[in-house]
């Protein structure tokens, strides 16, 4: 008599996930889970701490770095969890169709929205090395980045930009439009870039959502560049008085 095929039984890390994190089962599902297994396996987190941002697309969570060499030296790690029931996947398309790094996109939403992760992760390991001040990638699987944490030594996240109080606001406008073209002349455009997208430590900015960022071969990079000219700029004339024109500025980051 045939014998039946044995299922295959969750890891250890799987059970330990589930234990450590009972949480929203709209996020934290069984297959979310097992992706996020992964992540303690190799050792990028010990324990998920607790939320820090919650929207629409994606939840984010302050980790604890685990022991893998890839996290040695830091003590907190951020984990993003990208939706795949909530998330804008038309929104998505538009970043993603004509970026000649993504050419053959599934049709699913899960399909998507992994390649939207892949993208984030791709896009950082390119900030990174442009010299960008961004959060360094760590890992992806799935729906699920994890990457550096900015913020302070007792886990709290840096405020964004909109949040922050600038003591010279005109040198960190000079600041963000200098990171600008760094990631312009390693060919990748941020798309949207905004006070909410932009965090301040130790006076310094860090730009953070990379998943939409599309290479300069997109062939709506011109306009995306633009609106984010226009959206710095306007954030820095309104609150600070500080004035710019739109034009010299683009023209100075694409020269």
């Amino acid at each position: 008599m045939a014998r039946l095929a044995k299922r295959k039984s969750p890891s250890r890390e799987f059970h330990t996930v589930r234990e450590q994190n009972k949480v929203d089962s709209g996020i934290f599902d069984d297959k979310t889970m097992m992706a996020l297994s992964k992540f303690y396996n190799k050792g990028v987190i010990e324990q998920l701490i607790f939320p820090v941002a919650r929207g629409k697309e994606a939840d984010v969570y302050l980790a604890k770095a685990g022991a893998s060499e890839e996290v040695s030296g830091k003590s907190y790690v951020i984990v993003k969890f990208f939706r795949i029931e909530t998330s804008s996947f038309f929104k998505m398309a538009d970043y993603m169709v004509g970026d000649p790094r993504f050419t053959k996109i599934g049709r699913s939403k899960l399909a998507i929205v992994k390649t939207w992760c892949k993208k984030e992760f791709g896009n950082l390991h390119i900030a990174k090395s442009a010299g960008v001040n961004a959060p360094m990638p760590y890992m992806f699987n799935g729906s699920i980045i994890a990457m550096e944490f900015i913020g302070a030594d007792d886990g709290t996240v840096s405020p964004q930009l909109k949040d922050a109080k600038l003591e010279n606001p005109e040198v960190f406008l000079d600041n963000i439009l200098y990171q600008m073209r760094l990631l312009y002349k390693s060919n990748l455009v941020h798309a949207d870039l905004s006070e909410f997208n932009i965090l301040v430590k130790e006076a310094q900015p860090y730009i953070i959502d990379f998943g939409q960022a599309v290479s300069i071969k997109h062939p709506n990079a011109i306009k995306f560049l633009e609106r984010d000219v226009t959206m710095v700029l306007g954030y820095f004339s309104k609150k600070y008085g500080v004035k710019r024109s739109p034009r010299e500025v683009y023209d100075n980051i694409i020269k």
